[in-house]
C-alpha cells in the first residue's frame, strides 16, 4: 500500500469512527406522518433535542440506537429557531459529546448525521462553507449564529447533529431555516435555547415593535448623539406596541437604549435580552433636530 493510500485509509477510518461515536447519541424521532426525523441525546437523563418543524403531533416516539422505543413528552419548543426538546423516561443514556464553541472553522471537514430509519445511522461528508450571525430567522427569532455546509441533508436528517472529525456535536441541523438550503444552529446557541425550553417551555424574546434601517447622522445630529455616526431610522411602528406606547414615531432616529448606543440592528438586538422584558428602559431618539429622552417598557413577543 502506498503512503497516499495509507493516509486516505486512515482518514476514512477516522471519519467512520467519528460516525460510530456520534451515532450512539443520535436517535429516531417519529412525530409526523411522513418519514421520521432525527434527534440528539442531550443528557443522560432522557433529554432529547430535535428540530421543531418535525414535531407535528403530540404523540411522539423516540427510538434509541439499540432499538428501544420510548414515548416522549414535549418539554418545550421554539419555532423561531426550529429547536424542540423532548423528554423520555430513561436514564444512563449516551449523551452527545459537544464540541467547544467556535471550534468549527470555514473549511473544516464535517459530517451531517441522521437516523431516519431503524436500519442504522446515515451520514454525509462536507465542508463548512460559511459561519455567520447573529441573524434573524424568517420566523422572527434572533439566533446568535449559524453554519452553512455543503453536506447533504437526506430526508429525515433534520434534528440530527453536525459533527466534527472527533464525533463531537457542532450543532443541530435544520432543513427548514434555510428555506430550501440546510442550515445548522451552533451548539452554543442550542445549549442556551434548550436550557430556556427546559426551564419554562419556551424562549422569551423581547421586542419594541418597530421596523428600522441604519441612517448616517449629519454632523449636527452626530454632535447631539454624543458623536455617533449612525442610528436607526424608524420606518414603521406597530400599533399598540411598546414603542407606540412610549411615543416613538416614524421618522425618529433611535440612538440609545438602556444607556447603550444603538447604531445598527445588531446593537439594538443586544439590548433586547429576556431580562429586559417588562422593564422600563430609557431610550434616546433624534426628532426634529433635538435629542428626546423617552422611557419604553420592553414587551415580550408571543
Amino acid at each position: 500500500m502506498s503512503a497516499e493510500s495509507a493516509t486516505l485509509a486512515q482518514v476514512s477510518d477516522g471519519f467512520a469512527a467519528a460516525v460510530e461515536t456520534a451515532a450512539a447519541s443520535t436517535v429516531l424521532v417519529n412525530a409526523r406522518r411522513r418519514i421520521p426525523a432525527s434527534g440528539v441525546i442531550w443528557s443522560a437523563d432522557g433529554t432529547i433535542v430535535t428540530a421543531d418543524h418535525v414535531v407535528e403531533r403530540d404523540e411522539v416516539e423516540v427510538v434509541l440506537p439499540d432499538g428501544t422505543k420510548h414515548s416522549a413528552t414535549i418539554a418545550g419548543r421554539d419555532p423561531g429557531s426550529d429547536i424542540a426538546v423532548l423528554k423520555i423516561a430513561a436514564s444512563g443514556l449516551a449523551a452527545a459529546v459537544r464540541a467547544p464553541a467556535g471550534s468549527a472553522k470555514v473549511g473544516s471537514l464535517v459530517l451531517a448525521l441522521g437516523r431516519p430509519t431503524s436500519e442504522g445511522p446515515m451520514a454525509s461528508l462536507g465542508v463548512v462553507g460559511a459561519i455567520g450571525g447573529p441573524w434573524r430567522t424568517f420566523r422572527g427569532a434572533e439566533v446568535e449564529g449559524y453554519l452553512r455546509t455543503d453536506t447533504t441533508f437526506f430526508p429525515g436528517f433534520s434534528g440530527g447533529p453536525l459533527i466534527d472529525a472527533h464525533g463531537r456535536v457542532i450543532g443541530i441541523n435544520s432543513s427548514r431555516l434555510g428555506r430550501g438550503a440546510g442550515l445548522t444552529i451552533p451548539v452554543s446557541a442550542v445549549e442556551r435555547i434548550a436550557s430556556d425550553l427546559l426551564a419554562g417551555g419556551r424562549v422569551r424574546r423581547a421586542y419594541l415593535g418597530i421596523s428600522s434601517q441604519v441612517a448616517r447622522l449629519q454632523a449636527s445630529l452626530s454632535a447631539l448623539a454624543g458623536g455617533r455616526e449612525t442610528g436607526l431610522l424608524i420606518v414603521s411602528v406597530e400599533p399598540g406596541s411598546p414603542a407606540d406606547t412610549a411615543g416613538i414615531f416614524i421618522g425618529d432616529i433611535l440612538v440609545e437604549l438602556g444607556g447603550q448606543p444603538v447604531d445598527d440592528t445588531d446593537s439594538l438586538q443586544a439590548q433586547l435580552g429576556p431580562s429586559r422584558i417588562g422593564q422600563p428602559t430609557p431610550a434616546s431618539v433624534l426628532r426634529g433636530g433635538e435629542l428626546k429622552a423617552l422611557t419604553v417598557t420592553i414587551g415580550e413577543r408571543t
